[in-house]
């Protein structure tokens, strides 16, 4: 009987993602909540005050989103009176920039605090891992493990990470990258300072889910030093860690302002 399945799974259509397919919106996930162009909700402060990581505030005519703090929950859109705020399915939210996350919406447009630029040290970090892949060392800082559980998924035979040659390693000492979770609770602060110190350089550092990058609903400790890569989520889904992953590999160019303007205009994500 194996063998005959192991036959048909020779016809059979191959499931792992193509990378080059892969679309940052997914009609099934929540997503991040943007705004419909056109908005209008002065003299409401329904999202403000709902938002359980104050990640959203606003002025008269615009509304600013800092998506480094949203734990992409919904709660915001399902509080909105006049369903100004939709969860998009947008969920391709990472940076090397945590500024380039917050976002400011205005009636038609959005804008960025800062725009993302390669610094020297992840270009070297590039020529080392373009052609190659990296390996890494997860190190779970006070998490509850929900982004170690998508990190594991993105292994499957359907995301496959290690077809871009990407490995978790066991120990630091032969990482080239630093993945860590969680909002660094106290206890977890020195043991992760310890990882990063063993690790040769060049190296590079993830904060992986919306915890690590700003403490979520927990105050945040203090990484070792400042990351190289936000990926948002909590958790993020596995085909968005495989995207931020080429992206830090200098495999694909990606910009979260450009990518999230461009499908809020082409779906108007239900302008009134």
């Amino acid at each position: 009987m194996r063998q005959l399945l192991e036959w048909l799974n020779l016809f059979r259509k191959i499931q792992t993602t193509e990378t080059n397919k892969i679309s940052p919106v997914h009609v099934k996930n929540r997503g991040i909540p943007v705004p419909k162009i056109g908005f209008d909700c002065s003299g409401c402060e329904h999202c403000v005050e709902s938002c359980p990581t104050q990640a959203i505030s606003k002025t008269k005519d615009t509304l600013e989103i800092d998506y480094g703090k949203c734990l992409l929950c919904g709660i915001c859109s399902s509080e909105c009176p006049s369903n100004i705020l939709e969860n998009s399915g947008f969920h391709h939210v990472f940076s090397t920039d945590r500024d380039e996350l917050k976002i400011e919406f205005s009636r038609d447009q959005l804008k960025s605090k800062s725009t993302s630029t390669l610094t020297d040290r992840i270009k070297e970090f590039q020529d080392l891992t373009k052609g190659s892949g990296f390996l890494f060392r997860e190190v779970s800082c006070g998490g509850n493990n929900a982004v170690e559980c998508e990190l594991n998924a993105s292994f499957n035979s359907v995301f496959d990470l290690e077809q871009e040659g990407i490995r978790c390693v066991a120990s630091p000492k032969h990482a080239d990258v630093l993945v860590f979770t969680g909002p660094i609770s106290q206890g977890m602060q020195e043991p992760l300072g310890s990882a990063w110190e063993v690790m040769p350089d060049p190296k590079a550092l993830v904060a992986c889910g919306t915890e690590a990058i700003s403490g979520g609903i927990f105050s945040q400790g203090k990484p070792p030093r400042t990351p190289d890569l936000y990926l948002v989520g909590d958790p993020p889904r596995p085909d968005s860690i495989l995207q931020a992953f080429r992206y830090l590999m200098g495999r694909i160019s990606f910009s979260f302002p450009d990518a999230l303007d461009f499908w809020r205009k082409k779906n108007s994500f239900g302008s009134p």
